[in-house]
């Protein structure tokens, strides 16, 4: 994972004194609650339309989801290219080519 991806959302954290409250657990509710804003973005339109009238709010929504995901794995220590690997090759072997 980008490293100076990683400091900026560190950086932030820190600045406010936020630490403290980055537990796994709240961490994992506020990337579920941020998925379901971004879930908000396409209720009750099709795809496409749900695009075009929402796309910066997905932007920002969905950079809320990853900077959770980026937050908890730093915080339990987990390698983030390495864990999207080792679930890519999982599936591989669940959802095999036919």
């Amino acid at each position: 994972m980008n490293s100076e991806v990683i400091k900026l959302i560190n950086n932030f954290r820190d600045a406010r004194g936020w630490k403290p409250y980055h537990n796994p657990k709240d961490l994992a509710l506020s990337l579920n609650l941020e998925a379901a804003e971004l879930l908000e973005c396409f209720q009750w339109v099709d795809s496409d339309e749900a695009v075009k009238k929402n796309e910066q709010e997905i932007k920002e929504e969905l950079a809320d989801v990853f900077i959770y995901g980026i937050t908890l794995a730093e915080e339990m220590g987990l390698d983030i290219e390495e864990i999207i690997r080792m679930k890519v090759e999982k599936n591989g072997e669940k959802y095999p080519i036919k």
